[in-house]
């Protein structure tokens, strides 16, 4: 069972790092400052849930010492913020576009 939530897991991580990277590419290349903005809460998004991800992985499926807690904790704030400012400009910017 752990095994399986590790691979789910990593493959979570994987893929919405790969959508990260992506958007970023998306976000630089554009010269349309709206479709800019876009991309990047987009990137935001797929950052932060990469980051819930790690933070899962580090609190739930390892053996519990404190500091990989500290740090699960860490990345979970960071996570969350970063799909908080992600989905709150994605509403901004396609707002802005219709």
């Amino acid at each position: 069972m752990i095994n399986v939530l590790l691979w789910v897991f990593g493959a979570l991580i994987i893929v919405t790092s790969a959508m990260s990277a992506v958007y970023s590419f998306r976000s630089r290349r554009t010269t349309d400052n709206r479709l800019r903005g876009l991309y990047s809460s987009r990137m935001n998004i797929s950052m932060g849930l990469m980051l819930i991800f790690i933070a899962l992985i580090q609190m739930f499926l390892f053996s519990g010492s404190s500091l990989r807690v500290v740090v699960g904790a860490l990345f979970m704030m960071l996570g969350l913020f970063n799909l908080f400012a992600g989905m709150r400009n994605h509403s901004y910017f396609t707002r802005q576009q219709q």
